[in-house]
């Protein structure tokens, strides 16, 4: 047995309310700044009352239900009110669009869908089409077949005692990676305990820690480094509606968050605000910290807001943090640490075989699936047993050990484009561009960017006579694709590089836009 035990989401809820009972378990900060508390006892009883009233309406154990909602209270209510009655999350992208929401609705198969005003008439569109759903739920008042969710808390708090497990998957969190369309990562309660016991240990969290994010709730950080490892060690949760560069530290020393998780976009939009006498004023003093900055960017803000980042990597695959920077030790920047606790770390050929220390290999990590590792990929065994090998997860990023053990990030060997934390696939966004009117080919890489760490910039080759612009390239990705999806750039050329079987060759183009600098 290990350390999860037999227990699962419902478990932990249950002892954190006994035990934390009247302590604030959650502070939601809405955009206007003002905030809402919820005690450990009072935030259970919602998620029971949640839990109660999907399950009258018809929600029942293994049933998909997806979220596409901003940082709000109901989100987590509905992660885990779905979890206390063994349905599962599929959480979705804010900003995803229809087209985008079709695939994640119906790749799914989801019974529900979850989401509010703003979002509601897109996705709507997409829920028409699919008589699979059956239950349609909206944060406000009544619109047509939408049920308010004030319905469900309006439930009583008596859920029915579905039999769990562990092993039972709790949420399909979808990620981008080489192909077309992204996959589900199934992750199961294991794996939600097992992260937030890791997140709290690496961290060093007490039960007095305040930790606050403003990453979205639908990802994996947010979920693990902020969320879980609260609850797990029954700490307070301080969770923004919206990441605001101008309010931000304001938001820091009004809640005394003592805990932060941030990445590359927020240091360096945090940097670009005027200077203050009360940067240094506050209680933080953890920052976990992903995806690098210049040398001079972290110096600047560690010494400007007198924190130090504790660098780390980790990924959806492995429910979060594989490696950290030790927060008592050596840090060692740009390594992202050395393996947490329970893992550890490879770095290996094409063969599988171990490179010298200082040789670039892929990062490989082992454990055990639906614990320490995904489950799985939801209705792709294929991409699953290429992932999942003899207990290894090969996760597609390149990295070397250097001469103490420390791990340092090299590149992604996912065609993978980092934009302000979000993944975005190319693949992705050549298949929207290949659909568009007038595009016959189309390539998309990375280039760097002053302020989103990286974009996709499109090369694309027209149809003889295509009256098409860039623009009208760039118009119709913002129709079908998130807008931090949408190429940065679109260059028109006659032809694409390709080799002699006709793979269009990305390092010929990415070699052309090293010379551009960071856009």
């Amino acid at each position: 047995m290990d350390i999860v035990g037999n227990r699962t989401l419902r478990d932990l809820l249950r002892e954190r309310e006994h035990r934390f009972g009247d302590k604030t378990f959650l502070v939601f900060v809405e955009k206007d700044g003002s905030a809402v508390e919820t005690s450990y006892r009072g935030f259970v009883e919602q998620v029971r009352r949640v839990a109660a009233g999907f399950a009258d309406r018809g929600i029942g154990k293994g049933d998909k239900v997806v979220v596409q909602l901003p940082n709000c209270p109901e989100f987590l209510l509905c992660w885990f009110g779905l979890a206390w009655i063994g349905a599962v999350v599929v959480p979705a992208n804010s900003a995803s669009t229809a087209t985008e929401m079709r695939h994640v609705v119906s790749f799914s198969d989801a019974v529900a869908v979850v989401t509010d005003e703003e979002r509601r008439e897109a996705l709507e569109s997409v829920v028409d089409e699919l008589p699979a759903v059956r239950l349609r739920v909206l944060l406000t008042a009544a619109q047509g077949e939408w049920l308010p969710f004030a319905n469900l808390l309006a439930s009583e708090p008596t859920p029915p005692e579905v039999p769990l497990n562990p092993d039972d998957v709790a949420e399909l969190l979808f990620t981008s990676g080489t192909t077309a369309r992204p996959k589900a990562v199934m992750l199961t309660h294991g794996n939600c305990l097992y992260a937030g016991e890791r997140e709290w240990r690496i961290l060093g969290l007490v039960p007095e820690d305040r930790c606050l994010t403003a990453l979205p709730a639908f990802h994996v950080n947010a979920q693990t480094v902020t969320i879980l490892s609260s609850l797990t060690v029954g700490a307070t949760c301080v969770l923004l509606a919206e990441y605001s560069a101008s309010r931000f530290w304001e938001h820091v020393r009004a809640r005394r968050a003592t805990a932060l998780s941030l990445v590359a976009m927020q240091v360096r939009t945090l940097l670009a605000q005027p200077k203050k006498e009360t940067d240094k004023r506050h209680s933080v003093r953890r920052v976990m910290y992903a995806i690098n900055v210049l040398d001079e960017e972290k110096a600047e803000f560690e010494s400007r807001y007198a924190v130090e980042l504790t660098n780390g990597y980790g990924l959806s695959e492995a429910m979060t943090i594989v490696t950290i920077a030790p927060v008592h030790g050596e840090r060692r920047w740009p390594s992202i640490g050395l393996p947490t606790l329970d893992r550890q770390v490879r770095i290996v050929d094409e063969d599988g075989v171990d490179v010298a220390k200082g040789r670039v290999g892929e990062i490989i990590v082992s454990g055990v699936p639906g614990r320490t590792l995904m489950a799985g990929y939801y209705e792709d065994p294929k991409a699953t047993a290429d992932a999942l090998r003899d207990g290894w997860l090969y996760t597609g990023d390149n990295g070397y050990f250097d001469e103490r053990g420390y791990v340092h990030f090299f590149d992604r060997r996912k065609d993978v484009i980092k934009v302000a934390g979000e993944n975005v696939s190319a693949s992705e966004v050549e298949h929207v561009l290949l659909t568009c009117p007038g595009v016959v080919e189309a390539a998309v890489v990375s280039v760097a960017h002053s302020i989103r760490d990286e974009v996709p910039v499109a090369f694309v080759v027209l149809e003889p006579g295509a009256d098409v612009t860039t623009e009208d390239v760039k118009e119709y990705c913002a129709g079908h694709m998130a807008k931090f999806k949408v190429p940065w750039l679109v260059e028109v050329l006659d032809g694409l590089p390709k080799t002699s079987i006709g793979k269009i060759e990305k390092k010929v183009l990415r070699e052309a836009t090293l010379g551009w600098g960071p856009l």
